[in-house]
């Protein structure tokens, strides 16, 4: 059984449950870590969610991402869940901004970090149908179609936020 740690509005671990009363109420927050892949350029990695997912089968989401298990950091979830899902280790990621990700189906405090990677990746076939690396422009253009996981589009604008701001 998947375990979350249950956090408050600061982040501050007030329990745990498991994953199943987590996915469907939006009243237990709960940590996630997302990587932002991109290549030297300028493109994302995408992953197509794998159409047996509970959550957004099938849908284009962001590069990596994954729960924290509990007593888990953001970084170390992300390292994590970057090996995991495509096969990436030993690399260095850039943390870039923390975000809450609220709606009807869950509540998640997130921390995204970036990396540029250019080499070689195995993606996990049993969580993952497809990767592919999209243009900024391409993204744009699909925003709004269902092709990407809300979760995602939210991300896509937080990250167009912040890279705009620290130009």
């Amino acid at each position: 059984m998947e375990l979350f740690e249950i956090v408050d509005e600061n982040d501050q671990v007030i329990g745990v449950k498991p994953r199943r009363e987590c996915h469907g109420n939006p009243a237990l927050v709960h940590r996630v870590a997302h990587v932002l892949v991109f290549n030297s350029q300028g493109e994302l990695l995408l992953q197509k969610r794998s159409e047996t997912k509970d959550v957004q089968p099938g849908k284009w989401d962001t590069s990596v991402g994954g729960h924290l298990d509990p007593g888990e950091t953001y970084l170390q979830a992300a390292y994590r869940e970057a090996e995991e899902e495509l096969g990436l280790c030993n690399l260095a990621f850039t943390p870039l901004y923390p975000s809450k990700i609220r709606n009807d189906y869950e509540s998640e405090n997130v921390m995204t970090y970036l990396v540029v990677y250019d080499g070689k990746i195995c993606f996990n076939r049993s969580e993952i149908d497809a990767i592919r690396f999209w243009t900024p422009q391409q993204i744009e253009d699909a925003l709004g179609s269902g092709c990407f996981t809300p979760n995602f589009e939210e991300e896509w604008q937080l990250w167009r936020q912040h890279s705009s701001s620290t130009r």
